[in-house]
């Protein structure tokens, strides 16, 4: 008999579910896909790319994400300064390519996408990293406005955070002919 979970990890998984119901079917689609780039689960050209201007992107997302191995290494145990730096260089420019796109538009949305990417540890930098994204120039003025704006107080000046891994990792799903199931 397989493990069982308890009722609390449970109605977690549930919250993440709703969490995730509750974006925008965009932002759905982006987060799945990143997943499939960023924990190598599919072949995401194959999946997503509906044509060359998203196959063009996908690879270069593939490229960009190339870096989160480097990103999790660096992970730092503390404030420690002199480690933050070679950590939070390279998670800003994902985080930057990823708000670039336009379909990650919420402080949730992008902590929802990366602590599945990198894991639960990543929490405490999150907030930085998305304000230092979020503020870059290379997104409209309108964009980085919707950005800054969606993180809340608490999640920018949390006192602690879960070390609690999430447990709902959206993936692909196949459309089912409705036709074919009343039959």
């Amino acid at each position: 008999m397989g493990a069982r979970m308890k009722p609390a990890e449970g109605a977690m998984t549930l919250a993440e579910m709703k969490e995730f119901a509750g974006f925008s079917a965009a932002t759905q689609r982006y987060v799945r896909r990143s997943l499939d780039i960023g924990l190598e689960r599919d072949d995401a050209l194959e999946r997503w790319s509906r044509d060359t201007t998203e196959a063009a992107s996908i690879r270069a997302q593939a490229r960009i994400y190339d870096r989160l191995e480097e990103v999790r290494a660096l992970m730092p145990d503390d404030a420690d300064l002199a480690s933050v730096e070679p950590f939070m260089a390279p998670l800003i420019t994902i985080a930057a390519f990823d708000l670039g796109q336009g379909r990650i538009t919420s402080f949730s949305a992008f902590r929802f996408l990366y602590e599945r990417l990198i894991g639960a540890e990543v929490r405490p930098w999150l907030p930085a990293a998305f304000c230092a994204a979020a503020a870059l120039p290379h997104l409209h003025p309108d964009l980085r406005r919707k950005l800054l704006q969606s993180i809340s107080e608490a999640a920018a000046t949390a006192s602690g955070w879960s070390n609690r891994q999430p447990a709902f990792f959206p993936q692909w799903v196949e459309k089912v002919d409705g036709a074919a199931l009343s039959s």
